[in-house]
């Protein structure tokens, strides 16, 4: 027999104040969910860095003006960028409960 399984979609866009620089901070999962950054309002010249991957063994994206990233549900993911910057961000999957996040504590990242 088939299930079907309506997913949900959310979305928001967040904006960094001058000066700030992290975003999604503490990192974490969302198992139940993946996650898409557009980042964007980048000065010139600056990078953003997107960090994502299992927290024993992350891997980072340089990230530019107008590019998107695609966080899988098991990829923790956090960033930080030269200058100050916004994304609008995604998140699609079977709930839009933001308590599931699961946590990454700072000593796990490797």
């Amino acid at each position: 027999m088939l299930r079907a399984i309506r997913n949900k979609q959310v979305m928001g866009i967040t904006d960094l104040e001058t000066g700030s620089v992290w975003n999604t901070m503490p990192p974490h999962t969302h198992t139940r969910r993946t996650e898409m950054y557009l980042y964007f309002d980048l000065d010139p010249g600056a990078v953003a860095f997107h960090f994502m991957g299992p927290p024993e063994q992350t891997r980072h994206l340089v990230v530019r003006n107008f590019e998107a990233v695609l966080s899988p549900a098991w990829s923790m993911h956090f960033g930080a960028a030269t200058s100050r910057y916004a994304f609008v961000w995604s998140m699609g999957g079977e709930n839009q409960e933001f308590e599931d996040m699961q946590g990454v504590t700072l000593d796990r990242l490797r």
